[in-house]
């Protein structure tokens, strides 16, 4: 997808957040995704995946940015935000994103084995929905495949080879 050079300039400063929020995960111990979410130009929301941490499958890093959003803005609809994100949304991720009825979704790095977006299905583009959005990838996809790839490197280290 083209963009002018001030768009995509934009839109890797929010991934670069997504990064930082990412890297906290990690020192966490969990899988480092990190999502931002921006209404009007003001970031409104943020998370980073915390499913060990807080014993719950729900705390993926985009619900958990897409919760602190709707709370800022006193609302569940979050038409008239974009949603940054180091990886692929998973179909969780995916649908909430539509059910929010969120306008775009930024993301980094494709999720091959999970992704909902292009990967294993096209959630957010699907016409028999209610909702759909812009969808821009590929965004910093080196840096943000980088994170992925060193921690789960690290992990099966630490558990001799498999995971």
């Amino acid at each position: 997808m083209h963009q002018q050079d001030g768009a995509r300039g934009i839109d890797e400063e929010r991934l670069r957040r997504c990064l930082a929020l990412a890297d906290q995960a990690a020192a966490l111990g969990e899988v480092p995704v990190g999502a931002v979410v921006v209404h009007e130009g003001v970031v409104v929301g943020e998370g980073y995946n915390r499913r060990e941490v807080d014993r719950d499958p729900l705390a993926h890093a985009e619900l958990r940015a897409l919760a602190q959003a709707a709370a800022r803005l006193g609302r569940w609809r979050l038409s008239g935000c974009t949603l940054y994100v180091t990886l692929e949304p998973c179909f969780m991720c995916a649908g909430a994103l539509v059910n929010a009825r969120v306008d775009r979704l930024v993301y980094g790095a494709k999720d091959p084995k999970a992704g909902a977006v292009e990967s294993l299905g096209a959630v957010c583009a699907d016409a028999r929905l209610n909702h759909r959005m812009q969808i821009t990838s590929g965004v910093l996809e080196a840096e943000c495949g980088a994170v992925l790839s060193g921690f789960f490197a690290r992990l099966r280290e630490r558990r001799g080879g498999s995971t």
